[in-house]
């Protein structure tokens, strides 16, 4: 889902991209426009800033990214700097008390907005963390391999099998924040 939002004197306008799939409650009427596969809505505010992007366009945030999905609203945005977000979060802990800041991540400063992404390292387990660390420190993903699935997995205390499935799911559930697939 991807969102702009535009504030002006007579309160602001959020838009907005959904699955075609997806289902609003009543107070966000129909599509604007459908691409086929998804669909632009839009909603105006009255300058309460109850919308968390709505609040954010106050601030001259742009939003990244934003997801709903049960009953939870993901955000994640951008602050021009540390005293822009400090203000941010000020406004949202107002506003929102239920807020929780699951990271805080400055990107490098090279390359395209689009070549900068966040990676959610929270979505691991523990487990799934620590056999992707051991495998990393063991050099399992270096050319020529200087430790292979077994070896790993003997350090671990676990078998190969394990080890490969704890693996996977941790390289996929990764690869979702790199491809931005929302996995």
């Amino acid at each position: 889902m991807s969102t702009s939002v535009s504030c002006g004197s007579e309160g602001s306008t959020t838009e907005f991209l959904a699955d075609v799939d997806v289902e609003f409650d009543e107070s966000i009427s129909g599509p604007v426009f459908s691409y086929g596969t998804t669909n632009l809505y839009r909603c105006s505010h009255d300058g309460e800033a109850a919308c968390p992007c709505e609040c954010l366009g106050s601030y001259d945030c742009p939003v990244h990214r934003y997801r709903a999905a049960d009953g939870d609203v993901t955000v994640v945005f951008h602050a021009a700097d540390f005293d822009q977000l400090q203000a941010v979060m000020n406004e949202f802990r107002e506003r929102y008390p239920g807020v929780d800041v699951q990271s805080l991540l400055q990107p490098p400063l090279s390359g395209t907005p689009e070549e900068r992404i966040f990676v959610n390292r929270g979505k691991l387990t523990d487990r799934q963390y620590e056999v992707l660390e051991t495998a990393y420190e063991m050099g399992y993903f270096e050319r020529p391999k200087e430790a292979n699935a077994t070896e790993v997995a003997e350090s671990l205390g676990i078998t190969q099998s394990t080890f490969t499935e704890h693996l996977g799911a941790a390289q996929r559930k990764l690869l979702g924040d790199v491809l931005e697939t929302g996995t």
